[in-house]
């Protein structure tokens, strides 16, 4: 890092690593394991330096058996453990759906509320690095349906920053998406500690035609169709989402009240998708503030191409996201 001022250029994997750093730091309940976490510094390099800090207890290498690391970070959790668990792609992850759902989601439920479990879950999403279809799909709305556990997806360096340390604290599962195409971004970022509000959406840009609703690896890319736009002078409205589960409603319903318009932007498909429930919200609880259709950009409904312009076609980009904002505003 280098600093400037009372600001400090960074980058997303930078911010997440400080986080862990300072959340191992702040409390010796707090410990990370997953593959390759500890002498590899991660799949993405995101612990890369934490081992030698920490030592093989605080930063623990598991076996490629995702069902069984994630069992055994509920058990250390449901044991007064802060367990941080990394699991390297959202694709993997379905290998240890069975103990996110049926013992992570639901044991504080089924305890009459004696077992909480403190855990946080830690996961690469997204396409857009030629990683191929085993490594690249978006499934946040896969966890975004479960009751019982929190769904993040820090879109910022902020929020990659700030967001694990009330993860930590909060007393049931969250689950933290990190887009892989946002690890290198980069900018100020300031040193002292922010407080990140779970609970509730995020307007990035302020505008009154039309609401652009998006969250994660989509960000960039909406704020980008967002300049285009308002060069057209279209003046567009930028909510980031950030909470998937519980989806902060209000915010979307407030935004969409001032411009009347609303294009919702999902890199995951579109049947069943995150954009799929924001606009079936909008349609419940907003339809006589809406002046056009809502408009969905979402990723193509097939697995995700290797090839890079394959991939790049399967995908949201900037222009779909100008042309859809457009057909909106009419």
């Amino acid at each position: 890092m280098s600093t400037a001022g009372t600001q400090e250029t960074t980058t997303y994997r930078e911010a997440m690593r400080e986080a862990l750093r300072e959340a191992m730091r702040s409390d010796d309940r707090v410990f990370l394991m997953g593959e390759d976490v500890g002498r590899y510094g991660g799949c993405f390099g995101v612990s890369l330096g934490l081992l030698d800090e920490f030592g093989p207890d605080r930063v623990r290498d598991t076996p490629l058996s995702e069902s069984a690391f994630v069992g055994a970070g509920i058990g250390a959790a449901l044991a007064g453990m802060r367990p941080i668990v990394e699991i390297m792609t959202v694709n993997f992850s379905l290998l240890a759906l069975d103990q996110i759902l049926n013992n992570a989601a639901t044991l504080l439920h089924m305890s009459g509320g004696q077992l909480p479990v403190p855990l946080v879950i830690r996961m690469t999403t997204g396409a857009g690095r030629q990683l191929a279809a085993q490594h690249s799909h978006s499934l946040e709305s896969f966890y975004a349906h479960i009751p019982g556990i929190r769904v993040l997806a820090p879109a910022t360096l902020e929020d990659a920053r700030h967001m694990l340390a009330p993860a930590l604290a909060d007393p049931d599962p969250v689950v933290i998406f990190e887009h892989g195409s946002l690890y290198n971004a980069s900018g100020p970022l300031a040193p002292q500690a922010a407080s990140v509000d779970l609970d509730h959406a995020a307007v990035r840009r302020p505008g009154d035609a039309v609401s652009l609703i998006t969250y994660g690896g989509s960000l960039p890319k909406v704020l980008a169709a967002a300049d285009e736009l308002a060069a057209d002078g279209v003046d567009a409205e930028v909510v980031d989402l950030r909470t998937l589960r519980p989806l902060d409603a209000g915010t979307v319903a407030a935004s969409v009240a001032r411009t009347h318009r609303a294009v919702v932007v999902d890199e995951a498909w579109r049947t069943g998708s995150v954009a799929a429930e924001v606009s079936a919200r909008l349609a419940e609880e907003s339809f006589y503030e809406l002046d056009a259709p809502v408009e969905r950009v979402c990723g193509a409904e097939v697995p995700i191409p290797y090839a890079r312009r394959l991939e790049e076609a399967a995908l949201p980009q900037t222009a779909g996201i100008v042309a859809a904002a457009h057909r909106a505003v009419g």
